[in-house]
């Protein structure tokens, strides 16, 4: 009994000295000295602001098509007697050449008689004339009316302004006669292409029928649709028409033609002055003198329907700043590392942004020092590290630094974007 008494307690207090000499080995161990964590300025990367001379040109692409594309129809009927050896489709003309002839011997039989009932309605007129001239006298010599105004019909006026109507009427049949007979030669208003042949030698046609489809070659039209953006570059107004004091800024346009690519230069014209309700766009319409003559690229033409890559040039900015867009923070702020290495903010006038870059006209002083990389709650007057993006990576000395993968992608962004 006393024996299993003795074994409990022994081993009781055996685990109870243990416990108090391992408890006096740890409170006998020195204790670690507390420091405060040692704050860094972050790094970023940064660009220098250096001024140089822009263009804000324009891209943009559209169809050619001609000023003036009609539907050519007959004004009388009759049958085709000849057609000109150019009204063929693609057939080449010039302003007022013989396209079609219908025959006209109706017409000059017609002609013949509206002029002889004009010849008859003039004798007539100068007859009554001098009827009417002969009345007036006979009535001053006898005095008939001792001192009273003569009447109208004593005069023969009435008769005489029936006569003169008669030849007036007779008059305007001849000139009607005379322009049918003109219009059996159809002439084209315009120098041109044939676009489509409709009408042939013994077809009869009639007045308004349908002979062919025609367009002009002096001048070819192209339609750019311009974003407001667009318009800012160009420094364009909403409702632009070029006039010789001011013209329209120079459009250089080129194509794939057999494999070449072929260049043209003209000019904006004009805007359309509306903006389309689906696309929220401006049309702005280019054009080029003689796209089939002087207008084209080493003898080929401007055809129309060839769809054309077009450049246009904008407003040129002599003094602007180009920086990379992740430069850009908010709509306008751009931050900048001041002599001291704290950031400071700035408000800049951007001209124009792309994927890449933005370009701006003012705000930030040339050879600052412009952030761009990303700043998590960063305000003014907070202190930085600056590393150039061309010596490496930022914080990459400092294997604590957070985030690094984040700070290679913008390096990459920055690199692209100078």
């Amino acid at each position: 009994m006393f024996r299993k008494f003795f074994t409990i307690f022994g081993t009781i207090g055996i685990f109870v000295v243990f416990g108090l000499l391992i408890a006096g080995i740890f409170m006998l161990r020195p204790q670690p000295e507390r420091q405060e964590p040692e704050i860094t300025a972050p790094s970023v990367f940064f660009t220098v602001a250096n001024t140089q001379s822009v263009t804000l040109d324009v891209a943009a692409q559209g169809e050619v098509r001609p000023r003036t594309d009609i539907n050519l129809t007959a004004q009388v009927a009759g049958r085709v007697v000849d057609t000109s050896d150019h009204f063929v489709n693609g057939g080449a003309f010039d302003e007022d050449d013989m396209l079609i002839k219908i025959e006209d011997a109706d017409y000059r039989a017609a002609a013949a008689a509206a002029k002889a009932r004009v010849a008859q309605a003039e004798q007539a007129l100068r007859l009554e004339e001098a009827e009417a001239d002969l009345a007036r006298r006979d009535y001053e010599e006898l005095d008939l009316g001792a001192g009273e105004q003569p009447s109208d019909l004593t005069l023969r006026i009435p008769q005489l302004a029936q006569a003169r109507a008669n030849f007036e009427a007779a008059q305007a049949e001849y000139d009607a006669a005379r322009l049918n007979l003109e219009r059996t030669t159809i002439r084209a208003p315009f120098p041109g292409r044939v676009r489509e042949r409709i009408a042939g030698i013994g077809q009869y046609v009639t007045p308004g029928a349908q002979l062919g489809r025609i367009f002009s070659t002096d001048i070819a039209e192209i339609r750019l649709a311009l974003t407001d953006n667009d318009l800012a570059k160009l420094g364009l107004p909403l409702a632009f028409t070029e006039t010789e004091d001011e013209p329209g800024p120079v459009v250089r346009m080129s194509a794939m033609i057999a494999g070449e690519t072929h260049h043209w230069e003209g000019r904006i014209a004009r805007t359309e002055g509306a903006i389309d309700a689906a696309t929220r766009q401006v049309i702005a319409i280019a054009v080029l003198d003689d796209p089939y003559g002087e207008g084209s690229d080493d003898g080929t033409p401007l055809a129309m329907g060839l769809y054309v890559d077009a450049v246009i040039t904008g407003k040129p900015y002599e003094n602007a700043i180009v920086l990379p867009r992740s430069a850009l923070y908010g709509r306008d702020t751009v931050y900048s590392i001041s002599e001291d290495d704290t950031l400071v903010a700035h408000k800049v006038n951007i001209v124009t942004t792309d994927r890449d870059t933005i370009t701006i006209a003012s705000g930030v002083e040339p050879g600052a020092r412009i952030v761009t990389s990303p700043l998590r709650g960063a305000s003014e007057g907070d202190e930085v590290s600056p590393a150039d993006p061309l010596q490496g990576t930022p914080g990459a000395e400092n294997p604590d630094e957070p985030d690094p993968a984040s700070a290679r992608t913008t390096a990459q962004n920055v690199t692209s974007g100078d």
